[in-house]
C-alpha cells in the first residue's frame, strides 16, 4: 500500500510538473507560465531555460540554479553552467568543468578527455579518438570504441567507425551493423542507409535496395517516409514499397494522414493516396501538430486547420526552438497547446483561436520546459 501511495504521489507531481517559458521584458529576464502570468518575475540579466526541474541563472557574475518557484536550488557560485539531465549537470569553476547533481555536489566521473551532457539519461566520455557512453550513476555502458556517436533520438543513435556507419542503443548494443555508407534514424526496426552507391531500407539485419533512390529521409511518426528517385519525391513504407510514386518536387513528414508537398514553388497537403486535400497555394508549408494546426507561408506565416482553412492570419515569424533551446524535439508551431511566434520583432505565443497568451508580446520568448 505504502509504495502505491508513493508511485500515486510521484505520478501526481509529474503529471502537475510546471511548464514555463524564459522570457526577456525590459531587458530583464524572468519566467511565464502557461496562463500567460509571470511565475518568476523579470529580475534575471541571464537566464537559461528549465529543464528537469531547475533552470540555471546569473547572479553577480556566477551561475547557480533556480526551482519553478524562482528560489536559489543551488547558490550562484559557478563560472559557467548548462542544462540538467537525469539529475545530472556540467559546470565550470576555475577553468575546469564537472558534473554536480541537484545538491550542487561534485560528481566523480570515469576518465574523459571532455566532460559531455547527458541528454536522455546518457552521456558520451571521450578517450583519445574514441566515444564511449556512461550512465547517470556514473558507470561506462559502453566503453570508447567508435570515432563518432551522434545524439542519441529516443533509445537509438547512429554511431561510425572507419568512415562506415550504424545503430547502437543506449545499452551500447549494435542493432544494426557498422557497414554503411550512410544511415537514418531507427523507427520500428526498421532504418534507411546508402550502401555503396545504392540507397534503401535496412529491417532485421537485411538491406533491401530501392531501386533508382538517390536520397532517403528519417522517417517521423507515421509508417512511411519520403524519398527521391529522378528528381522527384514520393512516398516509400517500412517495407521500403512505393506508396506514393514519386511525383513532387518537394515534400516533408506524413502527420494526422497529411503531409506538405511542393510542386514547382508552392506547397499543399496530399492524403495517403496522393491525392491533394489541400492545393497547392503557400510559398512554404510545415507539418501539422497534434492540435490540428499546421504553418503556412505567404509572405509570413500563419495557421491552416485539416480542412484547410487559414484559422490565423499569415502575419507571424516562426522558428524551431530558440536562441537558448537544448530540445531536438522543438517543432516550428503548436506544440502543446501553444505557437512560438514573432511580431514585429517581438516574441510571444498564440493560443489555437488566434489570442496572444496574456496578450503580451517580449523582446525574447524561448519555449515552454519543464
Amino acid at each position: 500500500m505504502r509504495k502505491l501511495l508513493i508511485l500515486f504521489v510521484l505520478a501526481f507531481q509529474f503529471a502537475n510538473a510546471q511548464e514555463l517559458a524564459l522570457v526577456k521584458k525590459d531587458g530583464k529576464m524572468g519566467y511565464i507560465s502557461k496562463t500567460g502570468d509571470f511565475a518568476i518575475s523579470p529580475k534575471f540579466k541571464v537566464a537559461k531555460n528549465f529543464s528537469d526541474g531547475l533552470a540555471a541563472a546569473e547572479d553577480n557574475g556566477k551561475w547557480g540554479f533556480i526551482n519553478t518557484k524562482g528560489e536559489w536550488a543551488i547558490p550562484a557560485t559557478f563560472d559557467e553552467a548548462k542544462y540538467f539531465d537525469s539529475g545530472i549537470c556540467v559546470v565550470a569553476k576555475d577553468k575546469k568543468w564537472f558534473y554536480i547533481n541537484k545538491k550542487g555536489e561534485e560528481l566523480k566521473a570515469p576518465a574523459s578527455d571532455k566532460v559531455f551532457d547527458f541528454e536522455g539519461g546518457i552521456a558520451f566520455i571521450k578517450q583519445g579518438d574514441k566515444i564511449g557512453l556512461i550512465n547517470p550513476q556514473m558507470k561506462v555502458v559502453l566503453e570508447p570504441k567508435y570515432d563518432v556517436i551522434k545524439s542519441f533520438e529516443g533509445n537509438y543513435a547512429r554511431v561510425k567507425n572507419s568512415d562506415r556507419w550504424g545503430i547502437i542503443d543506449k545499452t551500447g548494443k549494435v542493432v544494426v551493423e557498422v557497414i554503411y555508407d550512410e544511415i537514418g534514424n531507427y523507427f520500428k526496426g526498421t532504418t534507411w542507409a546508402k550502401n555503396g552507391t545504392a540507397f534503401g531500407l535496412v529491417a532485421a539485419g537485411k538491406f533491401k535496395a530501392i531501386d533508382g533512390v538517390d536520397k532517403i529521409w528519417d522517417f517521423h511518426t507515421q509508417d512511411l517516409t519520403y524519398a527521391r528517385k529522378a528528381e522527384k519525391i514520393g512516398f516509400i513504407d517500412l517495407k521500403g514499397n512505393w506508396v506514393i510514386e514519386p511525383k513532387y518536387d518537394k515534400a516533408k513528414a506524413f502527420v494526422k494522414n497529411l503531409a506538405p508537398v511542393a510542386v514547382g514553388k508552392k506547397w499543399g497537403y496530399i492524403t495517403m493516396k496522393g491525392t491533394f486535400a489541400i492545393e497547392p497555394g503557400y510559398n512554404d508549408a510545415e507539418i501539422f501538430s497534434a492540435d490540428g494546426l499546421a504553418p503556412v507561408k505567404d509572405k509570413d506565416w500563419g495557421f491552416i486547420n485539416e480542412s484547410g482553412k487559414l484559422v490565423i492570419p499569415t502575419q507571424y515569424g516562426i522558428s524551431a526552438g530558440g536562441l537558448f533551446s537544448i530540445f531536438k524535439d522543438d517543432d516550428k508551431g503548436f506544440v502543446n497547446g501553444l505557437a512560438r511566434v514573432k511580431n514585429e520583432k517581438r516574441w510571444g505565443f498564440l493560443k489555437p483561436d488566434g489570442t496572444v497568451l496574456g496578450n503580451q508580446w517580449y523582446d525574447n520568448a524561448e519555449p515552454f520546459n519543464k
